[in-house]
């Protein structure tokens, strides 16, 4: 990985902390889970690192993507958004889709859907 993808992905996961600061950290390879608990069944956010930026994907985010129409991803279920540089860590939107995203999960934790 490189230093620019790195410093990116410990930026996005320091992000994600400070949104969602009890999440409980997984490392699968390169990817870095942060959800209820590890593995899959908890998860909220996944950090991918790819060739020059670092992937976003979000559980669930499929539900989202009329509020947030910058998510990416064609799947059923999840989503993803592209961090390509670290000033795209300070958009607004992306702090308010990821406090959506935490909701959603902690009222699906709850079977509130």
């Amino acid at each position: 990985m490189s230093d620019k993808t790195q410093e990116i992905a410990d930026g996005l996961e320091a992000l994600v902390k400070e949104v969602f600061p009890d999440a409980v950290r997984s490392v699968d390879k390169a990817d870095v889970g942060l959800g209820f608990g590890k593995g899959y069944k908890g998860l909220v956010f996944v950090l991918s690192p790819e060739k020059g930026y670092v992937n976003l994907g979000i559980a669930y985010g499929a539900a989202l993507e009329q509020e947030f129409p910058f998510l990416e991803g064609s799947g059923k279920v999840h989503r993803h958004v592209k961090i390509r540089a670290l000033s795209d860590l300070k958009n607004p939107e992306l702090k308010r889709l990821m406090r959506a995203a935490v909701k959603a999960a902690r009222a699906r934790s709850k079977g509130g859907g």
